[in-house]
């Protein structure tokens, strides 16, 4: 929910302070169309879809820095990372392809011209870093409250254009060799306080430590 909660919904509030558009980009075939649909009718005014599977956050991060790369967009704010995979990569990677600043877990951005001010959450305090756009920016909690879309904004996201583009030809360097579950947390048993014989019993023979 970063990108959503957060990034797209603090880029609509910087715009309605300060005008702008806010532009969408988004990796991945035509089942994610509602989920593009969803912003546009939060308050995006564009949204692009480039069309191809996302198959790691190499690939995601060189998509999305080659179409942005001629557009002079001011900033680009991502969520901090996917609630699938968890990885975090792809913000960064996009500074770097794009030569851009970046600001990593971001909880608050403000912005006075073009120069935006912006809090980041580091061991228990608050580190505030002053930075001249464009930039790249990872939000995390407490970037923006969520939006619900209303009647009108999911009417209007309807009739919206959603640019879909062709990937650029990007090489896979890492491979998803497997899942494995964490291990089984151990059984724990709970024993009423009055039963003193049982929890002997228990530690002795099954614990061993008595």
């Amino acid at each position: 929910p970063y990108d959503e909660w957060y990034a797209l919904v603090r880029g609509l509030e910087l715009k309605e302070a300060n005008g702008g558009t806010v532009t969408t980009i988004s990796v991945g075939k035509a089942d994610y169309d509602p989920i593009i649909r969803k912003a546009l009718a939060i308050g995006a005014d564009n949204a692009v879809r480039i069309d191809a599977e996302p198959t790691d956050a190499y690939f995601v991060a060189a998509q999305i820095a080659e179409y942005a790369k001629d557009k002079g967009y001011d900033m680009i704010l991502c969520g901090k990372e996917t609630i699938d995979y968890n990885g975090g990569q792809v913000p960064g990677m996009i500074a770097e392809m794009l030569n851009l600043p970046f600001v990593s877990q971001a909880s608050k951005l403000d912005v006075n011209g073009n120069v935006a001010t912006i809090e980041r959450d580091a061991q228990g305090g608050v580190e505030v870093v002053e930075i001249e756009g464009p930039f790249v920016l990872s939000a995390a909690k407490g970037m923006a409250e969520q939006r619900i879309p209303n009647m009108r904004g999911i009417m209007a996201a309807r009739t919206k254009p959603l640019e879909v583009v062709s990937p650029v030809d990007v090489p896979q360097l890492t491979e998803i060799v497997s899942y494995e579950l964490p291990p089984a947390k151990k059984e724990c048993k709970y024993i009423d306080p009055d039963n003193v014989e049982e929890l002997v019993n228990l530690l002795h023979n099954e614990a061993k430590v008595i």
